[in-house]
């Protein structure tokens, strides 16, 4: 069998720009630290982490809205349904706008939950209020850009996320160097800049949307009937994908804390090789991203054929991602390592747990590619208890942690991406072999 068929250069085309605009993800993280590193006092940096990931916490719980708008969005399309186009961009859009509003109106007890729960020194908490006081202004544009996004990436309009997230990253770097360093404005910049490019972002957005809605033929007087019909299943899809979201991360809050509990250095090994980690499942990620358009136009056009290729496809290409990933991990390692942290005694520790950094991407690759798949046929409640069946283990996993050390918190990241992976095709198995897998999810 050729290793790149017509299905290979197609997953490509959406997979490609997803890696790429992934990337601008974490390079927007390392400018936010290196500007606010050079100010004068280590609470500016502390603040900005805080509210970091504070916001990171909130928006993640809400990624449903780009999941679930992929995958009505892909159906849509593959079964050339025009009012079903529609609905699937303006009925989880209103939500997100309803959701961002709520955010922005509710935003300071909101605030002093978060820092009530997070704790620490009284003036980084300070600094984190301040930069979460503006930062969440965005949440309205950011969660209508989740939209967007999904939508886009349901029609399979590949240059939608490079020009998004691109574009959305690069302005916020810019402007964070002008506010910061420019203008002396602090943690309030870095978040002004967010802002700003949460809300240009939407307008590129809205633009790149509209131009799609006119080739597609679908009119203004069909998107403001848009936001009838089939509600309640997209509330039930979105609350399954939430609760799976809120599982995930609070496993990898798990091994913060879990990781603090063996000492400092533990942290500063594991922050090292989490940045390895984080890398490879961006570039995978990509490949879930392109599984969820193809594999919800196939799951629109109830075509066997295309979805098993799609899944083929993707196993070769993802697969051998994940293999070289594992094999530069295995060989260069010690390297990459190096050039990450200069500490050598962080180095020589880090050494003994490489060893999973090569595992991980050909274990976690599966479950990626699974996602993708029940995502594109918006299986949001099997996604949900595969989570828990993978939460369940990572939980139990985590009792190795007397005996094994940090090797039983990396064996327990293992154990909940393999438990992910299995569990999905397992349930995957089951309907196909009960042909039922073109079944629509929450009707009779």
């Amino acid at each position: 069998m050729p290793l790149f068929q017509k299905t290979d250069k197609a997953l490509w085309r959406l997979a490609l720009p997803m890696i790429f605009s992934n990337v601008t993800v974490p390079l927007l993280g390392l400018v936010d630290t290196a500007v606010i590193g050079h100010l004068d006092s280590p609470d500016y940096l502390g603040g900005v982490a805080v509210g970091a990931t504070t916001t990171s916490f909130l928006f993640m719980l809400l990624l449903f809205l780009r999941m679930s708008t992929t995958g009505f969005a892909a159906q849509a399309w593959g079964a050339k349904n025009a009012p079903a186009l529609a609905r699937s961009l303006v009925q989880p859009l209103m939500l997100a706008l309803i959701a961002g509003v709520l955010i922005v109106a509710l935003r300071t007890p909101l605030i002093d939950l978060a820092l009530y729960i997070v704790g620490g020194s009284e003036q980084v908490l300070y600094q984190a209020q301040r930069f979460l006081a503006i930062r969440w202004l965005s949440a309205p544009a950011t969660l209508a850009n989740l939209v967007l996004l999904g939508w886009l990436l349901g029609v399979q309009y590949a240059r939608a996320p490079v020009i998004l997230l691109v574009v959305g990253n690069l302005l916020n770097i810019s402007l964070d160097l002008w506010f910061v360093v420019g203008l002396h404005m602090n943690v309030q910049g870095a978040a002004l800049a967010t802002v700003i490019a949460e809300y240009a972002t939407l307008l590129i957005g809205l633009v790149m949307v509209w131009r799609v809605l006119r080739l597609r033929g679908i009119s203004m007087d069909m998107l403001k009937q848009a936001w009838r019909g089939n509600i309640r299943r997209l509330l039930a899809l979105n609350r399954d994908i939430m609760l799976r979201s809120l599982l995930l991360q609070l496993c990898f809050a798990g091994i913060t804390i879990c990781g603090a509990r063996l000492g400092s250095e533990i942290v500063a090994i594991n922050a090292v090789l989490m940045t390895m980690l984080t890398f490879t499942a961006y570039a995978l990620d990509g490949f879930a991203y392109a599984v969820e358009a193809h594999s919800g136009q196939a799951f629109g056009a109830r075509s066997t054929g295309q979805l098993l290729s799609v899944w083929r496809a993707a196993c070769r290409q993802a697969g051998l991602v994940a293999l070289c990933f594992a094999a530069i991990y295995a060989l260069a390692g010690a390297q990459i390592v190096a050039l990450l942290t200069s500490i050598p005694e962080l180095q020589a520790q880090a050494d003994r747990y490489l060893l999973w950094q090569a595992v991980l991407p050909l274990v976690g690759v599966w479950c990626y590619l699974l996602d993708g798949m029940f995502v594109g046929a918006t299986r949001g409640a099997e996604m949900r208890n595969s989570m828990a069946v993978a939460a369940l283990g990572f939980g139990l996993t985590l009792l190795t942690l007397p005996w094994l050390g940090n090797h039983g918190l990396w064996l327990a990241l293992t154990v909940f991406l393999g438990l992910r992976g299995l569990s999905l095709g397992w349930i995957w198995r089951r309907h196909w072999r009960n042909d039922t897998w073109f079944k629509v999810p929450g009707h009779q």
